[in-house]
């Protein structure tokens, strides 16, 4: 079998990629299916969505994939490896049958959280001053919220999980998962990559999950089933083909990169956008915040998120962007591609235009708004615009600063970059300035599946470990070196505007939200 392959599945927020790479890190055919809508809200701030859309979705593309590639030998193809965005809750049956629609991550509504917990679960969170994320991160819980405002559906639930668990449970019939896909609300030690061993832990207890409700944890690199002949002839794909998991997209995403050295830090502009290193030491990036664990075996992701990230851009065209949306439909381009043409009328640093991108509150500052500071007469939309991908990039400086070299002990040298907004050389130059240091994309923006594939051939003994599947599978691509004059400028404003809004609006963000409790009571 000369031309060996991994069939990746890339399940995002918005869409789902299939596609097969071979061991040179060539992608040799992908197809994409678009969700018939992203989620459905049934209040204001609600995503749900039903489960039955992402195993439709991959039977769709996985179908589309080989049809249209018809020379594809399918008995080259080694194993299915696949990626998948995270907290997202799932909730089924004893006949594991979904009860209600999956709660997305970027859902917003927030529970009581009024079910009891220990004092020494209190007393431990308020000592390193993190009582507010020990109260944001129940109520951000499904489950609590669940519990709350439909008990009769909570009664019924047997089985709760991630999206992605759902998924493989349709490919394999196997109710399993591998650790990386569980960061967020679920009861998991990150640092053992196992669910904690009792329900009354000081940790675990926050969430509400009983941990018979949870499916079973198994290593990146072992198969979490076979494909099971159901799903072969609904999804075209060979049965008994292995299945690996390595993880989230975002951890797929740091391998696909190459982002394995300790001086190279991946940055990833999603729509949740996060800066971190791949490290085989556990770190925390604040007490009682965890590293992720990685999509390798021995490694772990130190990572930090903007809860909406360059989702930002998206929210700006629908409220601000009239004219480039009609302009981008004339041209048959996204209406993204016509506002990142035209950051270069606006010189860097935005005319003093600095936004704080806090549009969705993060763990690490959970009482936290978005902010804008520096307005005059002169400031035009696309101050604005810059002003956002700036502000985001500053709090990743920040976040790389503090939360990831200080904690780590690392000097990071480079970046390498991926997610959708870093198909734009604008964006790419601005990150580059901002972080001061050359900015590498790879060869591919299938970053994820890419990575996804690497982890795969390594599990198969295909390589014997992740530098050489590496240095055979990622390629560098174009690099972005700092404009020195654009870096002085944005070193100017991180460390004297930026670096102090937070401290100097913290308090009035305590205030907004203990007015907000108040009105709410």
């Amino acid at each position: 079998m000369e031309n060996k392959l991994i069939l990746t599945i890339d399940m995002g927020t918005q869409s789902l990629r299939a596609g097969l790479i071979d061991k040179k890190g060539n992608i040799q055919a992908i197809s994409r299916i678009k969700y018939p809508q992203t989620y459905f809200s049934l209040k204001p701030g609600y995503t749900e969505q039903d489960p039955d859309v992402y195993f439709k979705a991959l039977c769709q593309a996985t179908n589309k994939l080989f049809k249209e590639n018809p020379n594809i030998d399918k008995n080259s193809i080694l194993a299915i490896s696949m990626g998948s965005f995270r907290d997202s809750a799932v909730m089924c049956d004893e006949n594991m049958k979904p009860v209600r629609p999956a709660i997305l991550w970027l859902d917003q509504r927030q529970a009581e959280a009024k079910e009891k917990i220990s004092w020494y679960s209190k007393f431990l969170f308020g000592i390193v001053g993190k009582t507010s994320t020990l109260v944001l991160n129940r109520k951000r819980t499904p489950a609590h919220w669940v519990k709350e405002h439909e008990p009769e559906i909570w009664n019924k639930v047997r089985y709760y999980m991630n999206t992605s668990t759902y998924v493989i449970y349709c490919l394999t019939g196997e109710y399993k998962d591998t650790a990386s896909d569980y960061a967020g609300h679920f009861p998991i030690n990150f640092k053992k990559k196992n669910f904690y061993k009792s329900d009354k832990h000081f940790q675990g207890q926050i969430f509400g999950i009983k941990l018979n409700m949870l499916c079973q944890l198994v290593s990146p690199d072992l198969p979490v089933g076979y494909v099971s002949e159901e799903a072969a002839k609904l999804s075209g794909i060979p049965q008994g083909l292995k299945v690996f998991v390595p993880g989230s997209d975002k951890g797929c995403e740091v391998l696909g990169l190459g982002a394995i050295e300790k001086d190279v830090a991946a940055v990833s502009c999603g729509t949740a956008s996060t800066v971190g290193i791949m490290t085989k030491r556990y770190h925390t990036p604040e007490p009682l915040l965890p590293s992720y664990p990685g999509v390798v075996p021995g490694y772990h992701n130190l990572e930090l998120q903007i809860y909406r990230g360059f989702w930002m851009l998206g929210w700006f065209a629908r409220e601000f962007a009239e004219k480039e949306t009609d302009e981008s439909q004339t041209h048959h381009m996204h209406v993204e591609d016509v506002l990142n043409s035209k950051l270069k009328e606006v010189p860097p640093g935005a005319d003093g235009l600095v936004l704080q991108p806090y549009w969705g509150p993060g763990l690490g500052r959970p009482l936290s708004r978005g902010a804008v500071i520096g307005f005059s007469d002169t400031h035009t939309k696309l101050h604005l615009y810059r002003a956002i991908i700036e502000g985001i990039d500053y709090e990743l400086k920040r976040a790389l600063e503090v939360n990831i070299e200080k904690r780590a002990h690392v000097k990071i040298k480079k970046i390498k970059i991926a997610g959708g907004a870093s198909q734009s050389d604008e964006i790419c130059q601005i990150a580059a300035d901002i972080f001061n240091l050359p900015t590498y994309r790879v060869q591919t923006f299938e970053t994820s599946s890419l990575g996804a594939a690497i982890a795969a051939f390594v599990a198969l003994k295909e390589y014997p470990d992740i530098q050489t599947a590496v240095k055979n599978m990622v390629r560098q691509g174009k690099c972005f070196i700092p404009n020195k004059e654009n870096a002085k400028q944005y070193d100017f404003l991180y460390k004297h505007a930026y670096k102090k809004m937070y401290p100097a609006l913290k308090g009035i963000y305590k205030d907004i939200r203990l007015n907000e409790l108040k009105k709410n009571n």
